[in-house]
């Protein structure tokens, strides 16, 4: 088994790609960028340079992941999200000189595992989405987003839970969480460094 690139596609010679990987028409694949395996990398997408990327993600049609973002195994990016690399953007300097790679420090977005971020949001670096987390289509991601989080907006805040399977979770009478699709049980506890926010952890899990 090997990946698959469509001719029109661009692949930097030093990217690695994992067996089952498909980078369709006018994507852009940069040096040092690694994939693992079974992974999508749709139509005019773009994968910065040393972008890390696991196994199973799907990169939507012109999505751009900018370094050094890391996406975990199981990872959904939309049609045209954006990860974001710089917190301070000018095209110049304070003296009107124009900005080069090494005028500035690129900060990163890390995706963890089985995440997912809907169509057109923005995740404005540096902030991590948590496991099994949802981003809202459009949404503007400017802090991290706790597992299993669902997140709307500008900016984005919290809005409710969902589970493993993308399906938005149920309170039930003893205050725990439900997956109407698994029934799967979830457990929301407050955070000991704040306790006005709360985590969610899979039952059992």
């Amino acid at each position: 088994m090997s990946h698959r690139i469509l001719p029109s596609a661009q692949v930097d010679p030093s990217a690695e790609l994992g067996d089952g990987t498909t980078v369709w028409d006018l994507a852009q694949v940069r040096e040092n960028a690694r994939l693992g395996t079974n992974c999508i990398v749709g139509r005019g997408a773009y994968v910065g340079a040393g972008v890390q990327i696991g196994n199973n993600v799907k990169l939507q049609n012109h999505a751009l992941v900018y370094e050094p973002a890391v996406l975990e195994d199981g990872v959904f990016v939309g049609p045209a999200v954006v990860l974001t690399n710089d917190r301070e953007p000018r095209s110049v300097d304070p003296d009107g000189k124009l900005k080069r790679g090494g005028d500035w420090e690129a900060v990163g977005v890390h995706v963890a595992e089985g995440a997912s971020l809907g169509a057109r949001s923005v995740c404005v670096a540096p902030v991590r989405i948590g496991r099994w987390a949802m981003v809202a289509a459009g949404a503007v991601v400017t802090r991290d987003v706790p597992d299993y989080a669902l997140v709307a907006g500008v900016p984005a805040r919290r809005i409710g839970w969902v589970g493993r399977s993308g399906a938005r979770l149920t309170q039930l009478p003893d205050g725990t969480w439900q997956c109407p699709r698994t029934g799967a049980l979830y457990i929301e506890t407050p955070t000991a460094d704040a306790p006005e926010s709360t985590l969610l952890t899979e039952k059992n899990a």
